[in-house]
């Protein structure tokens, strides 16, 4: 069997029609998670006037070598000050205010003495010491988050400070999530066939989903009936964008899947790809939904899954990518498994600014080791043309956290 490269594979996907139009008005307090579907831009200046960065004394700097200078009142913080303070003059002033008109620094309270409506300067400061410029922020036009942004609490307090009420949210795509296979057991079901495995995948890539900003429809598993799948695909499609299955794309007699896509009118994209984990993984498309196959190991379907799945949902959701590739240095020597491009469970780390890849822990074996992805574990990415790669060498890895 011939297989696609995965650099082809990724490249046709992108080049996929996918609509990332659809959107939806949101409370503020119900935005966190979501996907921005339009740039926050700045509506005026932050601050609109000089303020007080923390409590003291206004005062024109240059009166600050005569040593005493007259305090006018207080200035607390939401006082709409319209005092005008001349030569020799100063208020009172606290954090967050409104700097008095005519008045361009601010001396702190621990560097003067105060006594009878007077202030005494015991050390000086620069000219426009603890004052916040006008824009100082962000400035009116300024494009503060841009589109296809996750929404989390430091972009919630921006907009909060902006008053914004409502916010323009990508709509979730609807990602169904199915197991098949008759060797499985779902969660909490009992058998006495100690040949049966109790599902992990429909809840792994649920869960993955989610994470990425998807609405999951869970629908369980499916024996390898051929009439049972095909109906629980058929109405998959009818509510959701992308259905997700795992199992039955291989080659065996009792792999159904792959003969079953077709028949649903779905227009293959592509079948096979040379990748390890994975290579029988099938792509379609049936009018603007997808049918995403994937291989029924639980460390194959969820790599998989990050690698086509994931695109499609952050295609939708109008994100610039779907998590994140970075170059890491080997600690230790890598010897590639097979002629395909693999993807490989690895520990990462930063040290003085560099990432670094170790393999301590990650257990040589089958498809099947889903634990290989726990406590932070990244994706090692070993192309086609690799064999041996020797410790410290640069290779790419995909960041996990950043799904």
């Amino acid at each position: 069997m011939n297989f696609l490269s995965y650099e082809t594979s990724q490249n046709m996907l992108d080049l996929l029609p996918v609509d990332s139009s659809r959107s939806e008005r949101v409370s503020l307090s119900e935005s966190r998670g979501r996907i921005l579907a339009e740039d926050i831009v700045a509506k005026f200046n932050d601050p609109q006037f000089p303020t007080a960065s923390m409590d003291g004394y206004a005062v024109k700097h240059e009166d600050l070598e005569s040593g005493m200078l007259t305090v006018l009142g207080d200035n607390p913080a939401g006082n709409d000050e319209t005092r005008i303070v001349n030569s020799g003059e100063s208020i009172k002033t606290f954090t967050g205010s409104m700097m008095p008109s005519g008045t361009d620094t601010l001396i702190q309270i621990e560097n003067v003495t105060y006594d009878d409506g007077k202030i005494t300067i015991n050390e000086s400061v620069p000219k426009g010491w603890s004052v916040r410029p006008i824009g100082e922020g962000y400035r009116e036009g300024d494009v503060l988050i841009t589109k296809g942004t996750k929404i989390g609490f430091a972009e919630i307090g921006v907009m909060a400070g902006l008053n914004q009420v409502m916010v323009q949210v990508a709509i979730r795509p609807r990602v169904a999530v199915i197991a098949t296979g008759s060797e499985i057991l779902d969660l909490g079901e009992h058998s006495d066939n100690p040949a049966q495995i109790r599902s992990s995948n429909n809840y792994t890539l649920a869960a993955l989903f989610e994470q990425a900003g998807a609405e999951v429809i869970q629908l369980g598993t499916a024996p390898d009936d051929k009439v049972a799948i095909m109906a629980t695909f058929e109405r998959a499609l009818s509510s959701a964008d992308i259905l997700v299955s795992t199992g039955g794309v291989s080659v065996g007699d009792y792999d159904f899947v792959k003969d079953i896509v077709p028949r649903l009118g779905a227009e293959v994209v592509y079948k096979g790809v040379g990748i390890k984990p994975g290579r029988h993984i099938l792509l379609a498309k049936r009018d603007a939904k997808f049918v995403l196959a994937l291989p029924g190991f639980p460390y194959s379907s969820a790599v998989t899954s990050i690698l086509y799945g994931l695109p499609l949902v952050s295609k939708m959701l109008g994100k610039k990518e779907p998590y994140k590739i970075v170059a890491a240095k080997l600690k230790n020597d890598f010897t590639k498994r097979s002629r395909f491009t693999e993807f490989t469970a690895c520990n990462i780390k930063v040290e003085d600014g560099e990432y670094y890849v170790d393999f301590e822990d990650k257990k040589v074996g089958s498809s099947a080791i889903l634990t290989n992805m726990l406590n932070e574990s990244a994706l090692m990415i070993a192309g086609e043309e690799d064999a041996f790669l020797e410790s410290g060498t640069y290779v790419n890895v995909i960041l996990l956290e950043t799904i």
